[in-house]
């Protein structure tokens, strides 16, 4: 985890629960240094490229009534631009028109980003503040998230300032895969049937 995750996630009443579970001495000198250590937590090469292969993750935001919301964001693999050291931004994209995620991140601008690799059982956990961009605001930037091969209608930019992360533990992630992962193993197969079938078939009108 970097430096910050800890002094973070791990509250007094977390804390708490961890001394009774017995790794609270363990997780508790993380927060302590991570609370003494200067900011913000830097992004390395083994996040840009985990986040340039994704095509999405999940956003958590809180409201006004104090709930959270969780939210899927889905796009083209990479839709997820690292913009810097210590900021990701993407691409916000047309949807139901209920604009919660968007509403909530207007007024609180902490959220808490997931990033799942199922088929590697690798999880990135993030936690930021996020804002949103226009395109009269920056049309550089928005232009720069947006993607002319993907049939989407861009609304707007949400460009998050990296707070602290985590590559969280890999256990009960049940392996998944996309179509375009399992295609590299179905082609050959897809191959030796057809050559198969076509040996069958040459047997076959031999014996006729």
């Amino acid at each position: 985890m970097s430096r910050h995750y800890a002094s973070i996630a791990f509250t007094p009443a977390v804390r708490s629960v961890q001394d009774e579970h017995g790794s609270a001495t363990f997780y508790g000198r993380k927060a302590d240094a991570g609370a003494a250590a200067p900011g913000p937590d830097r992004l390395t090469d083994d996040e840009r490229d985990y986040l340039a292969e994704r095509d999405h993750f999940y956003l958590a935001s809180v409201g006004e009534t104090g709930w959270p919301y969780v939210q899927f964001r889905g796009g083209p693999p990479g839709f997820v631009k690292v913009l810097d050291d210590h900021s990701i931004g993407w691409a916000d994209f047309r949807g139901n028109l209920q604009y919660i995620s968007t509403g909530n991140m207007g007024g609180e601008q902490r959220v808490a980003l997931i990033f799942l690799d199922y088929a590697h059982t690798r999880r990135l956990k993030v936690f930021g503040r996020a804002r949103i961009v226009t395109a009269p605001q920056d049309p550089e930037l928005v232009a720069s998230m947006t993607d002319p091969t993907y049939e989407a209608v861009v609304e707007r930019a949400v460009v998050v300032d990296v707070a602290a992360y985590d590559w969280n533990c890999p256990q009960h992630i049940t392996p998944r895969y996309t179509l375009a992962e399992l295609e590299g193993a179905l082609e050959p197969m897809r191959r030796r049937l057809a050559a198969l079938e076509a040996e069958n078939a040459e047997l076959r009108a031999g014996r006729t």
